[in-house]
């Protein structure tokens, strides 16, 4: 039996909203419209639980798209954040911090000797590109249908994430030029990357090593290998953003797990604790082509800031061997109680450390073109069915869910109760 939700107070301060900001909100997915409701608005949090303005209290998989692995308002992430705020709150100078965290990630990320930091994970992918075109000397990109790098002109082109929860297949503003340097093929389709690295020169084959913007689809076993093999050949650098798979799905992130090591790694997410941050980084010697050190420019006045460090750097000591035991583990949980909920329905649900999506499909989901061609509108549902039920899953097809260290065994049993109700109600 269907159950109503209780959210008078989020429609009223959706209506304000709407008068002044575009949607009613500062970044799409979160309009919910996807799943053909309206949005609730946050009132608090803490550990792996969110509540509204209208009381309702949530176990949250969204915990803002993933940096908060260890939940929400967590005690020592707080206090390293109060202890550099009453220091100041930016500086436009360097501090000893960023020196700190740039050292932490080149502990755990295999590829990167040096990095710079930016403010968001567009930035840093921008940046990314900067950089690869001018060690190359090249322009074009080969880029993956579905992938999501964020929201520069370049890489809006048959991305996923907040692109395919709208089905907008571009951007309205985006000159035809701007994406013409960009190839595009089929993820997990190795025949087509061998045929495109034939055919073009890159500067950079850009991928997500376990792409998270079209609902998680791992890569086949190989292919990151071939990409390796193949940018190697063409003489493009290999990119991988790991905005969302760094510090996720293990330690030093997907090129830890699968050895496969890129030229730059893009990372955001975790790397901010919760706060505005991300880095790009690779070889001391391509970084240092990154003015002032050398020719290829990129600034940014909140670059780095000290609140912002504070957060990712308690954040990254805090996630040791033990914490991945645990995330695996809560990981595993979840999406085996999910594919035993389902039950026979036509649902598949897939994993890796930090990472599941629940796809609405009779097969796999191994590209865009098989997540474009769930169930939309079951999925919706099913969100919906989920969020009455006391569960606040990502509110799109297109994106995974994020398991914390905060979600407790009673948490999971909450959920798993729920998502059986709601499948059943659905389907």
């Amino acid at each position: 039996m269907a159950i109503s939700l209780r959210d008078t107070k989020s429609v009223d301060h959706y209506a304000r909203a709407l008068q002044y900001l575009p949607g009613g909100v500062n970044s799409p997915v979160r309009a919910m419209r996807s799943i053909d409701r309206t949005p609730l608005f946050v009132d608090r949090a803490e550990g792996a639980e969110l509540v509204d303005v209208d009381g309702n209290r949530f176990v949250d998989y969204v915990c803002s798209w993933g940096p908060l692995i260890h939940g929400h308002a967590h005690p020592e992430i707080l206090a390293a954040v109060q202890a550099a705020a009453v220091k100041g709150t930016t500086f436009g100078a360097p501090t000893v911090g960023e020196v700190d965290l740039a050292e932490e990630v080149g502990r755990r990320v295999p590829s990167v000797e040096m990095l710079r930091m930016t403010s968001s994970g567009t930035e840093a992918a921008m940046s990314a590109i900067r950089l690869a075109r001018a060690a190359t000397g090249r322009e074009k990109l080969l880029k993956f249908a579905g992938a999501y790098h964020g929201h520069l002109d370049g890489l809006l082109a048959e991305a996923g994430s907040g692109l395919a929860t709208a089905g907008l297949p571009a951007s309205p503003g985006v000159p035809q030029g701007a994406t013409a340097q960009t190839i595009i093929v089929p993820w997990n389709d190795g025949e087509a990357v061998v045929r495109a690295t034939e055919e073009h020169e890159f500067a950079a084959v850009l991928a997500e090593p376990y792409p998270a913007n079209m609902g998680l689809t791992p890569p086949h076993e190989g292919f990151l290998e071939l990409l390796r093999d193949r940018a190697t050949q063409n003489g493009a650098l290999l990119v991988f953003d790991e905005v969302i798979s760094g510090f996720r799905v293990a330690r030093g992130g997907a090129q830890e797990l699968t050895g496969v090591l890129p030229d730059i790694t893009v990372m955001g997410k975790v790397i901010g604790g919760g706060l505005p941050a991300a880095a790009y980084g690779g070889s001391r010697e391509l970084l240092q082509r990154i003015a002032p050190a050398g020719d290829v420019y990129q600034a940014g006045t909140l670059s780095g800031n000290p609140l912002a460090v504070a957060a990712g750097l308690q954040t990254l000591r805090m996630l040791d061997d033990g914490a991945y035991l645990k995330l695996r583990s809560t990981t595993d949980r979840l999406a085996a109680g999910l594919r035993e909920a389902a039950g026979d329905r036509p649902v598949q649900v897939q994993s890796t450390c930090g990472l599941v999506t629940v796809f609405f499909s009779e097969e796999p989901v191994t590209d865009y073109e098989s997540a474009k061609a769930c169930d939309l509108a079951a999925h919706a549902a099913w969100c919906r069915e989920l969020l009455a039920r006391g569960i606040y899953p990502p509110p799109s097809q297109f994106e995974a869910w994020f398991p914390s260290l905060a979600h407790t065994p009673e948490h999971l049993d909450r959920t798993l109760e729920a998502a059986a109700a709601a499948f059943a109600e659905v389907l």
